[in-house]
């Protein structure tokens, strides 16, 4: 006669050694289990959009020179200060920067003035590609060296939120007081052609 101490078999000493080994094999199905349906959870980063700041400036600047020049000695000046009454250029982004006027100042020895203009960005939009007329500013001009009857500035025009993309220009000076503008051949930073020709203002 069947009876339910039929079903429950005690099990031998032989069978009880695997006991261990099923409940492993258990666990490790469990475990692989687990990890499949984990890798197939499909994770996206949330991707943070930069929210424009407050307009920024470029740190203003003066510097001054002594430079012998046409037999004379000159002085030299130039100041790089940011200027809220020029139009503000904006990034993809939408963050706003500060465009910059420039003073450049040629004193003679005694002290009377023989050059002074500010400069702004306008001054050199016939040099300027499209991109740098409206996302461009002025950003800088250094006295580079005498030539002869002239004075050498270097002067760029940067897109002020890469850091490095600018246009070269050469500003030059002469004695009677005729102004030249050019784009700067030596230094090809976008590599596109340019042009070397001189014009006089």
């Amino acid at each position: 006669m069947w009876t339910y101490e039929n079903f429950f078999v005690p099990l031998s000493s032989h069978m009880k050694k695997w006991i261990p080994i099923f409940v492993a094999a258990g666990a490790l199905a469990l475990t692989a289990c687990k990890e499949k349906k984990q890798s197939d959870d499909i994770i996206i980063s949330k991707q943070e959009v930069r929210k424009p700041s407050e307009p920024i400036s470029m740190q203003d600047y003066a510097d001054t020179k002594n430079v012998d020049w046409m037999g004379g000695k000159y002085e030299v000046a130039i100041s790089r200060q940011s200027s809220g009454s020029l139009p503000m250029v904006t990034d993809d982004d939408g963050q706003k920067y500060v465009d910059n006027r420039i003073s450049l100042k040629i004193s003679r020895q005694d002290g009377s003035v023989f050059y002074e203009k500010e400069w702004t960005k306008d001054d050199f939009a016939s040099y300027l590609d499209e991109s740098y007329k409206k996302g461009g500013i002025l950003e800088a001009m250094i006295f580079d060296h005498v030539q002869g009857t002239e004075m050498r500035f270097a002067v760029s025009v940067c897109k002020p939120e890469s850091g490095d993309e600018f246009i070269p220009l050469v500003l030059t000076v002469n004695s009677t007081k005729g102004i030249a503008i050019r784009r700067d051949s030596s230094i090809d930073t976008n590599g596109e052609s340019v042009d070397a020709s001189d014009d006089e203002i």
